[in-house]
């Protein structure tokens, strides 16, 4: 499965950069995460608890960092084991582009899977890699820089969802 797609991030390309490499930011991002430690250079280690299909399993897995280019470009590779589910591996190639004040992330994610997972057919792993692509490129983006409406109605004394928004950048501003 093979999925390109790209996020406008509202902060800059050092910011953008460093929240990619932060394994809070990764643990809140990546949907089902349960733990994850490590750090870019090391690689990280990480459990996820997923449901694909009728089958629900926990993952264990290792994610590494290579061909960084600082602040421009990085390949993420990950490989995880599900036990009886079977496993999971694939990459992304993100590239970081200065548009102004705001960051445009472009991904290229590649996905395979095996065991019972790959029984499931084509249809439900494809969509459901897509989902998990765009929630992980979702949270990913709230969390790093969120629309300048909501920091609007954070300064305004918005609600508790929105001072959620964009969390990261506040941190590292």
């Amino acid at each position: 499965m093979n999925l390109s797609d790209s996020r406008e991030i509202n902060a800059d390309v050092a910011t953008v950069w460093a929240a990619l490499l932060d394994p809070e930011v990764l643990k809140a991002c990546v949907p089902g995460c349960k733990e994850m430690a490590g750090s870019a250079t090391e690689g990280y280690e990480a459990t996820v608890v997923q449901k694909v299909g009728p089958v629900k399993a926990t993952f264990k897995g290792a994610v590494h960092m290579s061909d960084m280019i600082e602040p421009l470009s990085m390949t993420i590779s990950g490989e995880g084991k599900g036990g009886a589910a079977g496993f999971a591996k694939g990459g992304a190639d993100v590239r970081l582009e200065a548009q102004g004040d705001i960051t445009v992330l472009h991904y290229d994610v590649e996905a395979k899977v095996g065991g019972k997972l790959a029984q499931l057919g084509s249809r439900i792993i494809d969509g459901f890699a897509k989902k998990m692509a765009d929630q992980f490129f979702n949270n990913f983006q709230d969390a790093v820089g969120a629309p300048e409406a909501d920091d609007e109605d954070t300064v305004a004394g918005g609600n508790d969802d929105t001072k959620k928004k964009g969390w990261f950048k506040r941190l590292v501003s």
